[in-house]
């Protein structure tokens, strides 16, 4: 990271963001951990990628904060800084709506999502990805890797050939784990 890009980092004031993630701390994920961790992974993962866009970084904070904690009062979001509106805007994208099956939330960010919403939801998937390989449950795996293909893949492919690249490898090497693995 250069200086300009870490004194953009420095002034961000993500601390707001984070207190409000950490209700999500008690709520488990199929994988191990909790889905606190996974925010923090998916904002790592778009900084890992050089994302110093803070409306981006912030939202990647609390992505799934709607889904996983829908008691959240989305005035605490709104009030936080300036730039919470841009913020909530960009966590509704990406947020699966009641009406939505899987497919049709994932082709409505792919088809008409913002740029932003498609690098959040690749680095999001990347994390997920990177936590399938700690699930053993076959049919979990399949049926995520295969989603990943069918539906993340054109997202990333619109968003950044970097995540592409990092998510066709995931893919590959559960599906690796697929191939390979013997029941005892």
């Amino acid at each position: 990271m250069d200086k300009a890009a870490m004194l953009r980092l420095k002034r961000m004031h993500l601390a707001p963001y984070i207190q409000l993630a950490t209700c999500l701390i008690g709520k488990l994920r199929r994988s191990g951990g909790n889905m606190f961790r996974h925010q923090l992974d998916t904002m790592a993962i778009l900084m890992d990628y050089g994302y110093i866009d803070s409306v981006l970084l912030k939202a990647s904070l609390i992505h799934d904060l709607l889904e996983d904690a829908p008691e959240t009062d989305p005035d605490t979001i709104l009030s936080i800084d300036d730039e919470s509106v841009d913020v909530y805007k960009l966590v509704l994208e990406v947020t699966r709506r009641p009406v939505e099956n899987k497919a049709e939330f994932l082709n409505r960010i792919r088809d008409f999502g913002s740029l932003r919403a498609k690098v959040l939801k690749s680095a999001d998937r990347i994390s997920n990805m990177i936590s399938l390989g700690y699930v053993t449950d076959d049919v979990f795996v399949r049926r995520y890797t295969d989603e990943t293909e069918q539906f993340v893949f054109p997202i990333a492919e619109r968003a950044d050939e970097r995540m592409l690249s990092e998510l066709k490898e995931l893919v590959a090497t559960r599906r690796e784990y697929l191939r390979n693995r013997i029941e005892i």
